[in-house]
């Protein structure tokens, strides 16, 4: 008696006959090369971290490859203007860890991060798990985050200046009817005034120029009644030429003292700005909260900031209106993700800065589309011609004042190594790093 075929038992057979009948045993293997087995992600383990580093993307961008054992790799970016050591020396305590583990290895590499550049390392090393483990996965990086909350990402960027508002906002409104522009940002700084006698009071024989390391509130420089109304009257033209209805946010005051924030914002509020960045060091959140309540203009801090407990907290004070981490600083997706959903508790937004490269600009759009309160993403090379040609994949990058959210794996994109090659800074393009591999170190914070 012949045992029944069940739907499967019968589909299987089904389909080994027909392969039997239809395809020739070369052809059936031929056909098996273009399916990718390569990954077992339980499997994966990290072997090797190797560089190269690109000039002018704006800024010097260390890019970083992570290699694993079964051939699949996954990129990073160090932040703009870091070393690339900052990255290298955390290659011997990851490799042999699966990278699929990436909170696991996060929690293990942060401690050698730190506030600015010094969080690029551990921030690149991040990226380019989420790249890897998205590969692995055959999945985008933000569906890994949660999935996402919008499929196109806005974009806003600065402008290069000209002392004649009238020009420069010419030059804003080109951003707007040319690139698609939907919110824009300007330096606002007192060396727009500061020649003009009479603009400024500060120790004589020193000028903006000469303050370098010495933070604001230490320098003894404050405007006047003159230099409050010739800063808050450029951005009066500005707005003339721009009208009132595009975003418009505002940067690179200077080190000016606590009271000419305060006095300058005052000055500022008719002109609906939507936000003011940075006027005085992030550290000194009392400051920051004094300036907030003073001003009814957005106060916005966090390019700096490492990790996200000093986000939480001034979320938690509302010394700021919104927070604005850059990713390769703030601890890499998860972490500024973390940030924004703690902030967004708080009735905190969260825009983004950038500056460097499509790797990192990808990594900062997944982690936006991921994100709810996200508010915009800064784009800092959009005159740069050739930046998206650095990488192959769904193209274009941006569009009409918009990021597109990818569908492919991991952060979406591969360099275009024959154009990476014509934009190094220095010789080398992802060499072996053997230096880097052995580093004796007792790491634990704790006994």
């Amino acid at each position: 008696m012949r045992t029944p075929l069940s739907r499967r038992g019968f589909f299987s057979a089904a389909g080994a006959a027909f392969a039997s009948t239809f395809w020739a045993d070369r052809d059936l293997e031929a056909a098996m090369q273009n399916v990718n087995a390569r990954s077992k992600p339980s499997d994966l383990k990290i072997t090797d971290m190797r560089v190269a580093v690109v000039a002018k993307a704006p800024m010097t961008c260390p890019l970083i490859r992570i290699d694993t054992n079964q051939g699949i790799y996954g990129l990073g970016e160090v932040r703009d203007g870091a070393s690339k050591n900052y990255a290298l020396m955390l290659k011997s305590k990851i490799v042999g860890e699966n990278p699929c583990n990436i909170d696991k290895i996060f929690r293990k590499i942060k401690q050698f991060g730190g506030h600015a550049r010094q969080g690029g390392g551990v921030c690149g090393v991040e990226m380019a798990l989420w790249d890897l483990a998205g590969k692995a996965y055959n999945v985008p990086a933000y569906q890994m985050l949660g999935g996402k909350f919008r499929d196109k990402v806005r974009c806003y960027a600065d402008t290069d200046q000209s002392r004649d508002p009238k020009e420069f906002a010419r030059r804003l409104k080109a951003r707007v009817e040319d690139k698609g522009f939907t919110f824009l940002k300007m330096d606002l700084g007192v060396g727009l005034v500061e020649q003009t006698p009479g603009t400024v009071t500060r120790p004589l024989g020193t000028s903006s120029r000469n303050y370098g390391m010495v933070q604001h509130m230490f320098t003894g420089m404050e405007l006047t009644d003159k230099g409050v109304a010739g800063m808050a009257d450029y951005v009066a033209q500005v707005r003339e030429v721009l009208g009132m209805e595009v975003p418009l946010a505002a940067d690179h005051f200077g080190h000016i003292g606590l009271n000419s924030c305060i006095r300058l914002g005052k000055a500022l509020e008719k002109y609906n700005l939507a936000w003011l960045e940075d006027m005085i060091p992030w550290q000194y959140a009392d400051l920051m909260k004094k300036i907030t309540d003073s001003v009814d203009i957005p106060i916005l801090t966090g390019e700096d900031i490492y990790l996200k407990e000093d986000f939480i907290k001034l979320a938690e004070m509302h010394a700021v209106d919104m927070v604005h981490p850059d990713l390769a600083t703030s601890g890499g997706l998860l972490e500024t993700k973390k940030i924004g959903d703690a902030c967004q508790e708080h009735g905190v937004p969260m825009a983004m800065h950038f500056a460097g490269t499509p790797v990192s600009f990808m990594a900062n759009v997944h982690c936006a589309a991921a994100t709810e309160n996200f508010l915009a993403l800064e784009h800092h090379s959009v005159d740069v011609p050739w930046w998206e040609d650095l990488v192959e994949g769904e193209k274009p990058l941006f569009d009409k004042g918009f990021a597109n959210v990818p569908s492919r794996p991991g952060l979406g994109v591969t360099l275009n190594d024959e154009v990476v090659k014509q934009h190094l800074l220095e010789p080398g393009y992802f060499e072996p790093t053997p230096y880097w591999d052995k580093d004796r170190t007792n790491d634990r914070l704790w006994s």
